[in-house]
């Protein structure tokens, strides 16, 4: 009698990476040709942890050195534990645990949490990656998302059409230190929208269709125009990890060699000890060299490939772009093509960064930066300051938007002439730039007019260093005048709404005397004066808009 095993295929579906248009790894997807295996294996836990199994030993069949995803119910690590058959079949394979990403799948409802958490703890200690599937799409409560902490966060393509979820979820994975996912693209908008809402992976039948060989190669649409993936305080190195090849520290330089012989694409070897950790980093081009001399093989072949090799270069997870390029630049000159090692909490390779797509992406992000800033004064204009009020809307974040201008500035320029103005204007934005700290923007958006987007907490020093100083142009004493509007959590939509709520306070402080600052709340009547005074009024008017008994 036939198996059930016997009608059993698999196919592989690229994991994607969005900045380097590499392939990050391989979802191994279960295709059964008679039978709905599947819907019993989400009742039979003891099957769909076979199931498992079985992917791993499709995988090692392929001959694949990319990192594999495997997909296991939330209710069979619940009920099984640490999946002591997975773990061998892994190392039967001759693949380390922590090149496996487990594919945690919903439903969620009814599985006992601590149960699931217990076993999620014992598979991460083993060295398993854990991805949460299915997030927004399905049942996985929020808090335990959290408690699971995965190194990848899935979302469904679906999600792109509420962009705000996904940005905000992008954030989420930041706090939790996980990449994000987006899963069924399979158009080039939903690539685009990916992008720009921050996902740093994908997968779907844009970039390749499921096949039962691993696919190398995918396709990546091009960056439309405006297009940039979100890049935070540096880019982040997670966004730049490829795979790499990982051998045992105890292997000879034979088997380092029909690994390097067999597989073009593979920069280096990574010899790892037995928990993981990088102990010796061997060059593709230095280490193929030594072999082919003369006697090379003769006198390599059978020694241990460390012989060969150099101290790893190393950067944890959680580092910056910036960051592996000063590791880059300490050291022999002769390593800058080296692949530098990317390690997790626990020391151990996730992956290998590339300097050339670290260099490409930073320059790429110059460019983009340099086009947008102010000739004048170096800073960043109004396009800047608008996308990052849009993504501190999106994430629940309070904010002050404040306006600054120079008052009668026509007559400065008149007067003082237009090279004293345009010193004038730098100095302002020198000033505002040297000042502003933390996670505080400022932008030239043209002319006398300055954008400063802070958190509400740290607008004072910012105000007395412009405010509270003398500025002249030409001998002439100069005044100025600053607006701020206050933005609660959904008290605006996005930054035009924003904008309209600053519009009235800026006259209402360019209506008032000596340097003035107007401070106004998104969404509320009236203001408050907090720098500036009153111009005399007639007879019986008051001072419309401003709040009673401030001044």
């Amino acid at each position: 009698m036939h198996s059930w095993t016997d009608t059993l295929r698999f196919a592989f579906q690229p994991v994607v990476n969005l900045t380097t248009g590499g392939v990050a790894g391989l979802e191994i997807l279960a295709r059964p040709e008679a039978g709905d295996i599947l819907a019993q294996a989400r009742r039979d836990p003891e099957l769909d942890g076979r199931l498992a199994v079985l992917a791993v030993r499709s995988a090692a069949r392929k001959e694949t050195l990319l990192p594999l995803h495997v997909n296991v119910f939330a209710g069979t690590l619940a009920d099984l534990g640490g999946l002591t058959a997975l773990h061998d079949a892994v190392r039967e394979a001759g693949r380390m645990p922590w090149e496996v990403t487990l594919d945690v799948v919903p439903p969620y409802t009814h599985v006992p949490q601590p149960a699931l958490l217990e076993a999620l703890a014992a598979l991460r200690d083993q060295g398993f990656r854990i991805s949460a599937d299915g997030v927004g799409d399905g049942d996985a409560p929020l808090r335990l998302l959290v408690d699971i902490a995965p190194d990848l966060v899935k979302l469904d393509a679906s999600l792109l059409a509420r962009p705000a979820a996904v940005r905000a979820m992008r954030t989420l994975c930041d706090e939790l230190g996980a990449l994000l996912v987006v899963e069924g693209v399979e158009t080039e908008l939903q690539c685009a929208a990916a992008m720009s809402a921050g996902a740093q992976l994908a997968q779907g039948t844009l970039f390749a269709p499921p096949s039962r060989l691993p696919a190398a190669d995918v396709y990546v649409p091009p960056l439309g125009p405006g297009i940039m993936p979100a890049l935070r305080s540096g880019p982040s190195v997670r966004e730049f990890v490829r795979p790499t090849a990982l051998l045992p520290a105890t292997a000879s330089a034979g088997q380092v060699r029909a690994l390097l012989t067999g597989s073009p694409d593979v920069s280096g070897v990574l010899l790892v000890d037995r928990t993981g950790v990088p102990v010796r980093s061997v060059h593709r081009s230095r280490f193929l060299l030594s072999m082919s001399g003369r006697y090379g093989h003769a006198l390599y072949a059978d020694r241990p490939a460390a012989k060969l090799g150099d101290p790893p270069r190393t950067v944890g997870v959680d580092a910056t772009a910036w960051e592996v390029l000063d590791v880059v630049a300490v050291g022999d000159r002769d390593r800058t093509s080296d692949d530098v090692a990317v390690v997790d909490r626990n020391g151990r390779c996730v992956g290998v960064v590339r300097l050339a797509d670290l260099v490409r992406a930073l320059a790429e992000s110059r460019v983009e930066e340099a086009a947008g800033l102010n000739p004048l004064t170096r800073l960043p204009g109004s396009d800047t300051i608008t996308g990052e009020v849009d993504r501190r809307i999106a994430e629940g974040r309070m904010f002050a938007l404040s306006w600054l201008d120079i008052d009668h500035f026509k007559q400065v320029n008149d007067g003082a002439g237009f090279a004293a103005g345009d010193e004038l204007i730098r100095s302002v934005g020198r000033a505002l730039e040297m000042t502003a700290s933390g996670n505080a923007r400022v932008g030239h958006i043209g002319g006398d007019d300055f954008l400063v987007l802070a958190d509400p907490e740290s607008l004072e020093p910012l105000v007395s260093t412009v405010l509270d100083v003398p500025w002249s142009a030409g001998g002439r004493p100069v005044t100025l005048s600053l607006a701020t509007v206050l933005c609660r959590p959904g008290s605006v939509t996005d930054h035009r709404q924003a904008a309209a709520c600053l519009a009235p306070l800026k006259k209402a402080a360019k209506s008032l005397r000596g340097a003035s600052w107007v401070v106004g709340h998104a969404g509320l009547a009236g203001y408050r004066i907090r720098r500036g005074s009153q111009p005399m009024a007639p007879a019986g008017t008051g001072a419309a808009g401003a709040e009673p008994g401030v001044g």
